[in-house]
C-alpha cells in the first residue's frame, strides 16, 4: 500500500493551480486592442481567446504572420543566497517572473511578433516547497506586471508534480507564447542585412538571463557568495537579478514609426558574436559602445576573465542590437529607446567581407565567426 509520501500533493498544486488562474484573470484585457476572451471565460482546460481580424481585412492583408515559441529560463532562479528574507524573496520571485517573460518574448519582438498570450510550465517534485507565500506573491505580481507591459494574456500553464525528476526545493521555470505581426506591418526579415547598414545598441539591465553558469560559478568563491557587495554596495545576487528589458513595446513604437529594421537580435547566450548571427559574410564595426554596467567590470574582475571572454559569454550592457537601412533611420531609433529612458547609440556599421567577424574598436578586440557556429 502506498504511504503518502507517494501521492501527488493535490492540495498544495489545487491551491496554485487557483492562484495561477486568478493571476491570468488579472491579465485578460492587456491585449484588448487585439481581441477578447468570449464571455470572460477563463480558467477551462483550454481557454479561448478571439482574434479581432477587422484590423486585418482593413488593410487588405492576405497574410497572417503568426509565431509559437517555447523557451525556458534556465538556472537563473538558482542563483540566490539560501538566508533570503521573505521581502527579499518576493523581491527575487518578482524579478525572476519578468526574466522569465523577457525570455520568451524579447525572441519573438526580435521579429517583429507582438506577443498576445503566454503560458508557463513550472513542474517541481515537492511542490508545497516551492509555491511558498513569497513566490506565489512576488512571481504572480511580477508576470501580471510584464504582462501589461507587454500587452499580453497570461493564458494557460501547467504546475506537475514530478518526483522522481527534479531536486526537493527545486522548480524548473519555462513556458511557451503565440503572437502576431499586428496588421499592416511585416516581419522583421535578417535576410535584408546587408553591407552599409548601421547598427544601434539598446542597453540592458545587467546579464539578463544568461551567463548563469558562470555567474554561479564565481559565487562560490566569492568571499561572501552571492552576499558579497558590489563597489556600489549592491550584494551580488541582486545585481545579476536585474529584471531584463521587455523590449516588445520598444520594436513596435520602432515599426509605427515606419522604421523596417533590416535585422534585430537580442544579446543574449554567446555575448556579443550574436552581433553577427546572420549567415552573411559581414564585418560588423563597433565604433562606440554604451558604458560597461557595474556587475559585468565585477565580474571581469572577480573571476579574472579577459574582456574579450566576457564578450564572448555576457550581453556587457547590451541587451539589444536593431540594424537600420540608413544612420538617419538609426538615429531615429536611439531617440524612440531615449523617450522609454533607456541609454542607446549609434554604435556603428556593417561592410562587405569574406567571413563573419565583430571589431570592437574601442577595446581593440575582434571576435571571429569561427568560433561562432549559430546563423540564420
Amino acid at each position: 500500500m502506498s504511504s503518502s509520501v507517494d501521492r501527488i500533493h493535490y492540495a498544495v498544486l489545487d491551491q496554485a493551480k487557483q492562484a495561477f488562474i486568478a493571476a491570468g484573470k488579472r491579465t485578460q484585457g492587456f491585449a484588448e486592442k487585439f481581441g477578447f476572451i468570449p464571455g470572460a471565460r477563463f480558467g477551462a482546460s483550454a481557454n479561448v481567446f478571439a482574434l479581432d481580424l477587422k484590423p486585418f481585412l482593413k488593410a487588405g492583408a492576405e497574410e497572417l504572420f503568426v509565431t509559437l515559441l517555447p523557451e525556458g529560463l534556465g538556472t537563473a532562479d538558482d542563483a540566490r543566497p539560501d538566508d533570503l528574507t521573505e521581502e527579499e524573496a518576493r523581491r527575487f520571485w518578482r524579478n525572476i517572473a519578468l526574466k522569465t517573460l523577457s525570455t520568451l518574448t524579447n525572441d519573438a519582438a526580435s521579429s517583429g511578433m507582438q506577443t498576445i498570450l503566454v503560458s508557463l510550465y513550472l513542474p517541481s517534485a515537492y511542490p508545497e516547497r516551492v509555491f511558498t507565500p513569497a513566490f506565489m506573491d512576488g512571481f504572480l505580481n511580477g508576470f501580471v506586471e510584464g504582462c501589461e507591459t507587454i500587452g499580453c494574456v497570461y493564458f494557460s500553464g501547467e504546475t506537475p508534480q514530478l518526483k522522481t525528476k527534479f531536486f526537493e526545493d527545486k522548480i524548473d521555470v519555462a513556458g511557451a507564447l503565440w503572437g502576431i505581426v499586428p496588421a499592416g506591418r511585416k516581419p522583421i526579415d535578417s535576410r535584408e542585412l546587408k553591407a552599409g547598414d548601421t547598427l544601434v545598441f539598446i542597453e540592458s539591465t545587467g546579464p539578463h538571463e544568461n551567463g548563469f553558469t558562470t555567474l554561479r560559478s564565481l559565487a562560490e568563491r566569492l568571499p561572501q557568495g552571492y552576499r558579497t557587495q558590489l563597489p556600489s554596495g549592491i550584494e551580488f545576487w541582486e545585481a545579476i537579478n536585474a529584471p531584463g528589458h521587455l523590449y516588445t513595446p520598444f520594436i513596435q513604437d520602432v515599426l509605427e514609426a515606419g522604421i523596417q529594421p533590416s535585422n534585430v537580435e537580442p544579446v543574449t547566450g554567446h555575448g556579443w558574436q550574436k552581433l553577427m548571427r546572420s549567415s552573411t559574410p559581414l564585418r560588423y564595426v563597433i565604433e562606440q559602445v554604451l558604458d560597461l554596467p557595474e556587475v559585468f567590470s565585477f565580474v571581469e574582475e572577480a573571476a579574472g576573465m579577459s574582456r574579450e571572454t566576457l564578450l564572448r559569454t555576457f550581453n556587457c550592457g547590451v541587451g539589444m542590437a536593431v540594424y537600420t537601412h540608413s544612420r538617419e533611420e538609426g538615429e531615429k531609433v536611439v531617440a524612440l529607446a531615449q523617450a522609454r529612458g533607456w541609454k542607446a547609440c549609434v554604435a556603428g556599421y556593417t561592410e562587405a567581407a569574406d567571413y563573419r567577424e565583430v571589431v570592437v574598436k574601442p577595446w581593440g578586440i575582434t571576435l571571429s565567426g569561427d568560433d561562432f557556429a549559430l546563423g540564420k
